[in-house]
């Protein structure tokens, strides 16, 4: 993937700077058991009559937690809780900022609940885009410049959203106004396993928890028996990702989400020993010494066709994937104003996008399997 570029327009389209009340009491969590297993960047506890969900991530590297109380009607909450953000539960409406929170109201069968979204060209799902198009989905402008007045008018119950840092004051704005805002931090899990996790995160809000509990159960179960499938191959096709863009070449770096899922794609990714989630950027001579006569080429930006790579960069014609025509893009697969469903729906649905990139490397351990986030590049 040109996962930089897409990382980054990911973070355009999904940006969302949050502040809400710093955690400082731990005593009220302990004893109890979080019920969260893969995710690394939430947890959430479960008692009497409400749960604390806490944000361990809410952004790479961050030095801050963030709990929030979703309570139940008439519960009591201990004094000692007070002074956090509090839900009560279950939620009757929401604005969400990513598309990739759309999947998850769409599975738990709450997406009616939607009331707005930044941007909403970028939702591509069937489902909710036939809600924008009747009216019932408003925008509230962009991500980076949110529409206070809209969001104050609609009053939603709870704004979920995500930042790259702990500044943005249009949030602190909508906080004083008295708007619920809770973080969503997704997007910073590196595991296939702990970006689907997150649907628990939503069931949470909506009083869904053992509805969502079941559906990763469902997605779990179909990830490591794809796992266990793609385990009884014994190649390992070597395997370039990424693109140009402006003058470097990016590819995931080893530890990275789309690394991960090559890797149990028992695939040979030729960057999987680098260290670090993010992309790394290298010359072009780099890449093609070093994966010129690789196999497969995955994912090389948004790019839709071989003709279309090779007018932007001739070079790209040197790899021998590109002469095979082994080259696999997510960009053609898009919803109706043009978004990119990989976007959408790839971290909540990584046992799709596992049996796609085994389909690619090893079509005979899935015969009946039909691509659904990759096609092959003409």
């Amino acid at each position: 993937m040109k996962f930089v570029k897409n990382t980054l327009f990911l973070l355009l389209i999904s940006l969302l700077f949050i502040q809400c009340k710093k955690e400082t009491n731990h005593e009220s969590i302990s004893g109890v058991k979080n019920e969260i297993q893969y995710a690394k960047g939430f947890e959430i506890y479960k008692y009497s009559g409400y749960s604390i969900v806490k944000i361990t991530n809410p952004w790479p590297e961050a030095k801050e937690s963030f709990s929030y109380v979703l309570k139940q009607k008439n519960a009591i909450i201990p004094d000692s809780l007070m002074h956090f953000t509090t839900i009560e539960i279950p939620i009757k409406s929401i604005v969400v900022t990513s598309t990739t929170h759309i999947p998850s109201l769409e599975m738990l069968g709450v997406e009616n609940t939607l009331v707005g979204f930044p941007n909403t060209d970028y939702i591509s799902s069937e489902k909710t885009r036939k809600r924008i198009d009747a009216g019932k989905v408003r925008e509230v402008g962009k991500n980076e410049n949110l529409n206070t007045e809209v969001l104050i008018d609609m009053q939603a119950d709870v704004i979920v959203g995500f930042g790259l840092n702990n500044s943005n004051p249009s949030l602190d704005n909508l906080q004083k106004s008295g708007l619920k805002v809770i973080f969503n931090g997704d997007w910073t899990e590196q595991s296939p396993l702990g970006k689907a996790e997150w649907i628990k995160f939503f069931g949470a809000l909506y009083g869904l928890d053992s509805k969502a509990s079941s559906i990763f159960s469902e997605i779990e179960k179909e990830y490591k028996t794809t796992l266990a499938l793609a385990k009884k191959t014994t190649k390992k096709p070597t395997v370039l990702s990424g693109a140009m863009f402006q003058d470097q070449w990016y590819v995931p770096q080893g530890e990275s989400w789309a690394s991960l899922f090559l890797k149990d794609a028992q695939a040979d990714y030729l960057w999987a020993d680098t260290k670090g989630t993010g992309g790394l950027s290298l010359p072009f001579e780099v890449v093609l010494e070093k994966a010129q006569k690789a196999d497969f080429w995955i994912a090389p930006g948004d790019f839709s066709s071989l003709k279309e790579m090779s007018d932007s960069n001739p070079h790209y014609a040197q790899f021998d994937s590109f002469k095979n025509k082994k080259v696999y893009s997510y960009a053609l697969n898009k919803g109706a104003k043009g978004g990119i469903l990989y976007f959408e729906w790839s971290p909540t649905r990584p046992d799709w996008v596992l049996k796609d990139l085994i389909k690619i490397f090893h079509p005979e351990l899935l015969p009946n399997h039909k691509l659904f986030f990759f096609q092959k590049l003409e």
